[in-house]
């Protein structure tokens, strides 16, 4: 008897593969869109710094003048007892949260909302961060790490700065073991093996010796345990290579 994929294990929803979300020790959102946000501001306090296993960048917890708390990533050069603040009419500071609308051109910001109120989606990886290029007709034009631009309204909302955590990636792991405890803080998939190298029962690609055992194209309504390789592929091998060489 066949066994299970790793894709179709993973895709049952198994505890084995779920995300580790009882170690996650905050939610990273700005605040809620309320009046203070729209049409003044508030002033926080950075209180203390949190190495969250769900965030490859340190976490900074802000308590506002008006007894509220919350978490955000932290960018370069801050320290505790910092002030940072929120809201239309907010400081040009680092870390600080403003909409798009009110930081000046050329800015480095991170953390940027899609939507305005939804707390923050784009650029949050670890010393990334994005530009804001211009602004026209109540659109901001930013220029993401990826040097793709994107359009967004302008009250969405973003904090200034570079994220922390710059230069992680310089460091080398050494060993295995580094990367298997690396993984293991948010269950990620680790190793990931060819499935030429595996046996017949365990892949469809499995079973010979220097080749996959049967053709790589996929359909695209394959079933899950399928739907590895070319998915949909008009061409695959030397004859798709000699196609892009032409075209």
């Amino acid at each position: 008897m066949g066994k299970l994929l790793k894709q179709q294990r993973r895709g049952k929803g198994s505890v084995s593969y779920a995300a580790p979300s009882h170690r996650y020790k905050a939610k990273v959102a700005f605040r809620k869109l309320d009046d203070i946000e729209k049409n003044s501001f508030l002033e926080g306090e950075v209180k203390e710094f949190i190495d969250d296993p769900a965030h490859q960048a340190l976490l900074m917890k802000i308590k506002f003048s008006n007894n509220e708390e919350i978490y955000t990533l932290a960018p370069e050069g801050i320290a505790i007892g910092d002030k940072v603040y929120s809201g239309s009419l907010a400081k040009i500071e680092k870390g600080s949260i403003l909409p798009l609308g009110k930081i000046p051109d050329g800015f480095y910001i991170y953390n940027i909302e899609k939507r305005p109120g939804d707390g923050g989606k784009f650029v949050r990886a670890p010393g990334s961060y994005a530009v804001l290029v211009s602004k026209e007709n109540k659109k901001a034009y930013i220029k993401l790490p990826s040097k793709q631009t994107i359009i967004l309204d302008e009250n969405c909302r973003a904090q200034l700065g570079v994220i922390c955590g710059g230069g992680r990636l310089e460091m080398p792991l050494l060993k295995a073991s580094a990367n298997f405890y690396k993984k293991h803080a948010q269950n990620r998939k680790w190793p990931s093996n060819r499935g030429v190298k595996m046996n017949a029962y365990n892949h469809p690609f499995g079973g010979k010796q220097h080749h996959k055992g049967r053709g790589s194209a996929t359909a695209r309504g394959a079933p899950p345990g399928r739907k590895v390789g070319h998915i949909a592929a008009r061409s695959t091998g030397r004859r798709k290579a000699k196609l892009l060489k032409e075209g």
